[in-house]
C-alpha cells in the first residue's frame, strides 16, 4: 500500500479523468461482461468498447481467427448486433461500472459514423468517441478511410460537427505518412488519437494452397506489430499536441512503458487479453514497480522521455 501513496498513476485525456494510464483495446474485450467474471473491471484505467455499427453486423465467414509466430490474424468483421441493441443493452451496462467508457464508431459510410455517433452522444452514458477508420468507404469503391488522410479527415470535420464529446481517432499502419495523417485528424477536429490498429496480413495452408481465414485476409496484432506501434507513436506524438492512446503488441509491462517514452499519455492492451485475461492489471502493477525503482512520480514524467534526455539506468 505504501508505493500506492507514493506513485500517482492517475491521468487526465481530454478532460476525461482515468485512475490509470491502463485500458482495453476495442475488439479484444467484448463489451465487458464476459470479462467481468474473471477480473475486477474496476481495475482498469478506462474501456474502449467493440466496434459499433449503425445496422447489425453477422462479421466474416469463418475460419475468423488462425495464431501466427509472434501473433494473432483475426478476421471479425466488426460482428455486433447494431446501435440499436447497442444502446439499450451493452452501454447502460458498462456506464453503470463507473469506468469513462470510449465507444469505438465504425461505419460504411460517411453518414453512417456520423449518425452512430450523434446517438452515442445523445445518449450521454458514454465518455468519448473512438472513430475506427479502418473500414471500407463502399460508396468510394471500398478504399480504407484510414488509407486517405484527405476523407479521414473529412469524416473527422463531419463527426466533429455532430457531436460535443471528446473524439478519438484510430490510426491504421496501413497510411503512408503518419506524421502527416496525425496532423490532419487534428486540425479536423480530432480530441486524441488511438494508435496503431491491426495490420493487413495473410497466412496459407500449404498443404491445400488455400487461406487460413474464410475472408482470405485479416489483421495481424500481437507482439509482432509492437515496434511497428512504437515508430507509429513517436511520429505522430512529435506531431500533435492531443493525448495519444499507444496500443499494438503490449505483452508486458515494459512494452507499455516502451509506448510512454516515445510520446503515449495512456496505453491500451489487446491480443493479450485473449491469452490471460487480467493482463491490464499486471501491467499496471509492473508500470507501478517500474516507476518506484526509478523514482518517477507520476505517469507524465514518463511521456516522452525518449526525446527528453532518456532515464539513468538504476544501479
Amino acid at each position: 500500500m505504501g508505493e500506492d501513496k507514493k506513485i500517482d498513476v492517475a491521468v487526465e485525456l481530454s478532460g476525461i479523468h482515468l485512475k490509470n494510464p491502463v485500458l482495453v483495446c476495442s475488439g479484444t474485450f467484448g463489451n465487458g461482461r464476459e470479462y467481468s467474471e474473471w477480473m475486477d473491471l474496476q481495475g482498469l484505467g478506462g474501456f474502449i468498447t467493440k466496434s459499433v455499427t449503425l445496422k447489425p453486423q453477422v462479421g466474416n465467414p469463418p475460419p475468423r481467427l488462425w495464431e501466427v509466430p509472434y501473433g494473432l490474424l483475426n478476421s471479425i468483421g466488426m460482428e455486433n448486433k447494431g446501435l440499436e441493441v447497442f444502446l439499450s443493452e451493452e452501454l447502460p451496462w458498462l456506464h453503470e461500472q463507473g469506468l469513462p467508457i470510449w465507444v469505438n464508431v465504425a461505419g460504411f459510410s460517411q453518414e453512417e459514423y456520423v449518425e452512430v455517433a450523434r446517438k452515442v452522444t445523445t445518449s450521454k452514458m458514454a465518455s468519448a468517441l473512438e472513430l475506427n477508420i479502418s473500414c471500407p468507404n463502399v460508396k468510394q469503391g471500398g478504399i480504407h478511410f484510414a488509407s486517405s488522410p484527405t476523407q479521414a479527415a473529412r469524416l473527422v470535420s463531419q463527426v466533429r460537427e455532430e457531436t460535443d464529446m471528446p473524439l478519438y481517432v484510430k490510426l491504421s499502419p496501413r497510411t503512408s505518412d503518419m506524421k502527416e495523417m496525425a496532423r490532419m485528424m487534428e486540425k479536423a477536429g480530432a480530441d486524441g488519437l488511438s494508435l496503431i490498429n491491426t495490420m493487413p496480413a495473410m497466412a496459407l495452408d500449404v498443404e491445400t494452397a488455400r487461406p487460413r481465414l474464410g475472408n482470405l485476409t485479416g489483421g495481424l496484432s500481437g507482439p509482432a506489430i509492437h515496434p511497428v506501434a512504437v515508430m507509429a507513436v513517436w511520429e505522430a506524438a512529435a506531431e500533435v499536441d492531443i493525448p495519444v492512446i499507444g496500443m499494438g503488441g503490449i505483452w508486458t509491462w515494459r512494452d507499455a512503458a516502451e509506448l510512454f517514452m516515445v510520446g503515449a499519455d495512456a496505453v491500451a492492451v489487446g491480443t493479450l487479453n485473449f491469452m490471460s485475461p487480467g493482463a491490464p492489471l499486471d501491467i499496471l502493477e509492473g508500470l507501478r514497480h517500474f516507476m518506484e525503482r526509478k523514482g518517477i512520480k507520476t505517469v507524465k514524467e514518463m511521456v516522452g522521455r525518449a526525446r527528453n534526455g532518456g532515464l539513468r539506468e538504476t544501479p
